[in-house]
């Protein structure tokens, strides 16, 4: 008779063992249940950036590209842009992406021809001719002076690739919008950052479909000057759309609602990196206001 009580407490016991094991269970996950849940998780909150360079904020090294376009332009005709391009440069090798920015500066080779030949052969005022060729002329102060522009004009481009080399545009929007801009700002700068490769890749996609239905868009240079023809239509077509739906996106996400949004990954950021973005903000301010009362002369 006792032993028959005290059976059902010992099952009540194990009972609440058991349910206890249970909950300690579905508290504490299995790594494999953990890598199941970290791979359904999105790509933006898990992805970590490699390299010392890569691992810096977004925001700083938008600053950086910023600052260097501009004392590009403002520092002397031939040291600032040379220096400037040296610094880009070793970044580039720093973050491993230095054959990628080669790429980029080998898409800027017609602009750099044709500026080379308008300033050497067409600039106003140039009376010292390199050698005469006919009703043309080129001079060596055009020369010396599209030199000087192509130098400027390539490392502020390729200070701009850069961080779209080494960041995600997403990490750069996020964190732009964590620091207070505004979201028709953000609008703005995602889309002009992102237009470039939306449109290669658009591109690729329909000279790949009309290759599919037979269209020559190999061969000749006149063969390939007509494949352009057909790509006008499609492309302007799907850019049309592409804006429609994202009208409609940011629509359903409350674009124009009250309030800021929910930050879901803050960004690795450092009292250095701070330190360093208001002494790239406070110089680039002196070498502009040099550069406009003539007090900053540099070679």
């Amino acid at each position: 008779m006792g032993s028959g009580c005290l059976a059902p407490r010992r099952s009540r016991t194990a009972n609440r063992q058991g349910h206890a094991g249970i909950g300690s269970a579905s508290q504490h996950p299995s790594d494999e249940e953990s890598a199941v849940a970290a791979r359904t998780l999105p790509d933006y909150v898990l992805r970590v950036p490699t390299g010392h360079y890569r691992a810096l904020n977004p925001t700083t090294k938008l600053v950086i590209a910023v600052a260097e376009a501009a004392l590009a332009f403002v520092t002397g005709a031939w040291l600032g842009p040379v220096v400037i391009l040296a610094a880009v440069t070793a970044s580039a090798a720093w973050a491993g992406v230095l054959r990628q920015l080669g790429v980029v500066a080998a898409i800027t080779l017609p602009v750099v021809a044709s500026i080379m030949l308008v300033n050497t052969f067409l600039l106003p005022g140039a009376h010292d001719p390199i050698v005469q060729l006919g009703p043309f002329a080129p001079t060596w102060s055009g020369l010396a002076f599209g030199l000087q522009v192509t130098l400027r004009l390539l490392a502020m481009s390729l200070a701009l690739a850069l961080v779209y080399l080494t960041t995600h545009m997403d990490d750069l929007l996020a964190d732009l919008e964590r620091r207070g801009l505004g979201r028709r700002a953000i609008f703005v700068v995602g889309a002009a950052l992102q237009m470039v490769p939306r449109m290669v890749d658009r591109g690729s996609e329909i000279v790949d479909s009309q290759r599919a239905r037979g269209m020559a868009s190999e061969g000749r240079f006149w063969q390939r000057a007509r494949g352009v023809v057909p790509l006008v239509g499609p492309m302007i077509f799907s850019a049309l759309i592409e804006v429609e739906e994202q009208t409609m996106a940011l629509e359903a996400r409350a674009f124009t609602a009250a309030g800021r949004r929910t930050v879901l990954r803050r960004l690795p950021d450092s009292p250095r990196q701070r330190a360093l973005r208001w002494g790239l903000g406070l110089l680039t301010f002196v070498a502009i206001l040099g550069a406009t009362t003539h007090s900053l002369r540099l070679p």
